[in-house]
């Protein structure tokens, strides 16, 4: 295969560099492809006429899609728009990644990907939409649900994540309080990007939601990173309401790989082996802590 990786310097798109190393990879970077630049997509693909397109480039600060839904849009929507038809062009699949914000957190057991979307905020809209745009566009297309992404991307400075942010807080000593009454489904990126590979390679096409098994609070997941880590900061809990949050979250977002699972290809362990395997690899990039 030849593999195009649309944002190959972030988290997943690390992982993802790593566990293809064994085909052709071509990583491009923000700065070597804007996807909302429709003229640059279809020449950049063109060029390197790849096998398979796996787009991880998206807007992603929940808060700010709701201050600014048109860089949103151009990202998560018309820009997947633009990797579509690039993609019908070029015969080429697309693998794209999208969100557990799709759904409006009022179902009281996983979601699976029969059960139909309702985003309540701007993020969850905007990905939706460019789902909507991959699946009539483009026969030859992949859509992976994912949520709460931790990487050794982003230990690494690269616009870190939620287990990095909390390992600063509580090496500075600060008080850390942690929502309580938001459900998800953390997934480690290394994880995702071996599924992502087996889900290639088949050639199985259509809708697959792929996070670690089992769910738990944001701050279920803030106690576990400092169990870990051998940490005893000041940790207590506190409601969406109290965070003051912009943008309205789902209550409960945790995903169910039915479809994998009935393909007979779900390779994905549960959060806390997830996490424990991330803090055992981080400590090769910060052997001092």
């Amino acid at each position: 295969m030849r593999v195009l990786i649309i944002g190959s310097n972030g988290q997943l798109g690390s992982d993802l560099m790593e566990v293809l190393q064994d085909e052709e990879v071509i990583p491009l970077t923000h700065q070597d492809v804007d996807i909302c630049e429709p003229v640059g997509v279809l020449t950049t693909l063109r060029h390197h006429q790849p096998t398979v397109v796996i787009n991880t480039a998206a807007y992603h600060k929940v808060d700010a899609c709701e201050e600014n839904a048109k860089q949103a849009f151009s990202v998560n929507t018309f820009g997947v728009r633009n990797l579509a038809l690039a993609c019908r062009e070029c015969d080429c699949t697309l693998l794209h990644m999208s969100t557990d914000y799709v759904f409006d957190g009022r179902k009281e057991t996983a979601y699976l990907e029969t059960d139909s979307p309702n985003p309540i905020n701007v993020y969850g809209i905007s990905k939706l939409a460019g789902e909507h745009f991959v699946r009539y566009l483009l026969d030859t297309h992949v859509i992976v649900r994912t949520s709460g992404l931790f990487g050794v991307a982003g230990s690494s400075g690269k616009g870190g994540n939620f287990v990095e942010l909390m390992l600063r807080l509580a090496r500075e000593g600060r008080d850390i309080r942690v929502v309580d009454d938001q459900v998800l489904s953390p997934t480690y990126t290394l994880d995702l990007a071996h599924q992502i590979k087996a889900l290639i390679q088949a050639e199985h096409y259509g809708l697959y939601h792929a996070t670690s098994h089992g769910c738990c609070s944001w701050y279920e997941f803030t106690a576990k990173i400092f169990e870990l880590a051998g940490l005893s900061p000041s940790l207590s809990p506190q409601s969406t309401a109290e965070s003051g949050a912009r943008a309205t979250r789902p209550v409960r977002s945790e995903l169910g790989n039915e479809a994998l699972q009935r393909i007979e290809l779900d390779q994905m362990r549960s959060w806390e082996e997830g996490l424990a395997a991330y803090m055992e690899a981080r400590r090769a990039v910060h052997p001092e802590e």
